[in-house]
């Protein structure tokens, strides 16, 4: 990898880091104006909301522009949802503005890969991307932690500027002003990116023609023998990667007794063991060896219904971790195989448009859902056992769809794994 790569992980990096601190943050506005419990998921619910609604729209934009500079105006609308949430407007809508940088930025972060590093190297080049970026859910949640623990933030509200009255006057808000720097700092980082010589693609002339045009990315992708598998694979991860953020808060503060700052910790084990994950699937999966993760899905829904039984931390971290690094195993291969075959059928940005579009729409359902439930005073203990349950059912689907494909139209299934494991030795 050539600095090029290390500057993109860099600018990947700060982003992803403030991301998940202000998602701390935000809770803690929330907590802090007595929100019922119901309503806080409904933060991941807002911010993903643009990925669904723009997703016909931001793919193309990302291939209409250098993505180096795509990302930098992306870090940009995030610090204006900072800092429009400092002047008191609602934190759902302003985390929602926040999500609407992110919504642009997520193709164009994914699709510079594929257009930067050869196809030999994605599985690795995602591994390092997967691992850096739940290495920045680790320290992001644990960042936001911190930055509103009582001593902590009590530093920070000491900080005047002279002659200035910022109104900054609770530890929430002052974890977002440090939020607001970091994401300044990645928005640096995306000013150096390297410009990959990929001739930009035209947008649509009519906003209806995007719309067509994304729906054929997303018939080609769900048509594709291997994209609808890593596709399906992928949408289910991130919906319940989002839930179970949430069903940990509240996990550990039934069972553990745990406030939200110790809570963000536990949250931040699960992300280390996804890194772990991602960090061996690197090194160990082909890109023709993708498929045969999905069994890992299935125990790890399994395994997490066993968190009913963990009553103690020492029980509860290496539960977590082992969640964690399942998931990370088998979620980034996948997400490599579905960046090349989008790559191929519809390109680079247009298909991580395609992807986020699933992926949060599935995020949207199950965080309702959840949501639903928790309003419905269902025990936290029914809600892990359900989810669990879920997660284990439709990856068992999964592996079946796939069995399927492969007696049904395996000279075409082994036509592409073919071609992937050619591209492997060619690059």
């Amino acid at each position: 990898m050539n600095t090029g790569f290390y500057i993109i992980m860099a600018a990947q990096f700060f982003s992803s880091l403030a991301d998940n601190a202000l998602l701390v943050a935000s809770i803690a506005l929330l907590m802090q104006a007595d929100s019922p419990s119901w309503l806080t998921p409904y933060l991941k619910f807002f911010f993903v909301i643009s990925y669904v609604v723009l997703a016909p729209y931001v793919g193309a934009f990302a291939d209409r522009l250098p993505k180096g500079k795509v990302m930098f105006i992306s870090n940009l609308i995030k610090v204006v949802g900072c800092a429009i949430m400092l002047l008191e407007v609602n934190p759902l809508a302003a985390y929602a503005l926040v999500g609407l940088g992110a919504a642009a930025y997520s193709p164009a972060k994914y699709g510079i890969l594929t257009e930067y590093l050869p196809h030999s190297k994605l599985v690795v080049a995602n591994g390092w991307i997967e691992g850096l970026t739940v290495g920045s859910i680790i320290l992001g949640t644990v960042l936001g932690g911190v930055l509103i623990n009582d001593k902590v933030s009590h530093v920070l509200l000491q900080i005047d500027l002279p002659r200035i009255e910022t109104g900054i006057d609770t530890p929430p808000e002052a974890a977002i002003c440090v939020i607001a720097i970091v994401y300044g700092i990645a928005a640096l980082f995306n000013l150096y990116i390297p410009r990959t010589g990929v001739p930009p693609k035209p947008l649509p002339a009519h906003p209806l023609e995007s719309l067509r045009d994304f729906t054929r990315c997303v018939a080609s992708l769900w048509k594709d023998r291997l994209g609808q598998i890593s596709l399906a694979v992928t949408t289910l991860f991130w919906g319940a990667g989002a839930t179970l953020q949430f069903i940990v808060i509240e996990w550990s503060r039934t069972t553990l007794g745990y406030d939200l700052s110790r809570a963000s910790m536990l949250q931040g084990v699960c992300a280390l063991g996804i890194a772990i994950g991602a960090v061996v699937a690197a090194s160990r999966v082909r890109l023709d060896h993708s498929v045969r993760v999905i069994p890992l899905g299935i125990a790890m829904g399994l395994i997490v219904i066993a968190m009913n039984w963990a009553h103690s931390v020492w029980l509860a971290v290496p539960l977590i971790v082992l969640i964690g690094a399942l998931a990370g195993f088998f979620v980034v291969p996948m997400n490599a195989l579905l960046q090349h075959r989008g790559h191929h059928l519809v390109g680079a940005g247009r298909s991580i448009a395609v992807q986020n579009f699933n992926e949060n729409a599935s995020i949207l359902i199950m965080i309702a859902s959840y949501s639903l439930l928790i309003a419905a005073g269902v025990s936290i203990y029914w809600v892990i056992a359900l989810f669990g349950l879920f997660i284990a059912g439709t990856m068992t689907l999964v592996q079946l769809w796939l069995t399927h494909n492969r007696r049904a139209h395996g000279e075409e299934v082994e036509r592409l794994l073919a071609f992937a494991r050619a591209e492997d030795q060619h690059r």
